[in-house]
């Protein structure tokens, strides 16, 4: 019996894979527990739709994190941060990839997850700092900043 399995199943097939299978380990466990569905022509037609619309969502995803990647690499995109600074040289309060986030969105209008934004810790020094953030899957920028003294 072919099926189209839903889920991962360990030994058997991988999510969205169609295979042949036992018709009674089909019936008796596979479909019984949701892993798997017959393959029908009408369930074939519908799996190749969705894969088609998965494909058609990731190309349009790659498109606009490489326009964004475009973007961050224009020399004028630098997000400036005027902080205070004590005695020291260093900041009152730091620069956190929360608060880069914000000001990208603020100052560009670029929509980042600040989950993204590779930040080793936050940042407390002044001057022109560049940071790498991760766009979408393989595509990667790098955000410049620039932190004044307020």
């Amino acid at each position: 019996m072919k099926v189209i399995f839903l889920v991962d199943v360990k030994g058997k097939g991988k999510k969205g894979e169609v295979k042949e299978v036992p018709t009674g380990y089909a019936q008796n466990f596979l479909i019984k527990k949701k892993l798997a569905k017959e393959a029908t022509s009408q369930a074939l037609g519908e799996h190749r739709g969705k894969e088609k619309a998965q494909e058609k969502m990731h190309a349009e995803m790659v498109s606009e994190a490489q326009a964004i990647k475009k973007q961050l690499e224009i020399e004028e995109t630098v997000v400036k941060f005027t902080e205070k600074v004590g005695p020291d040289g260093r900041t009152f309060g730091s620069i956190t990839s929360k608060k880069i986030a914000d000001e990208l969105k603020k100052q560009f209008g670029i929509q980042l997850d600040k989950r993204h934004i590779k930040l080793a810790q936050p940042i407390r020094a002044l001057g022109s700092i560049e940071v790498p953030v991760k766009i979408y899957q393989d595509i990667e920028g790098v955000i410049k900043l620039y932190v004044y003294e307020a």
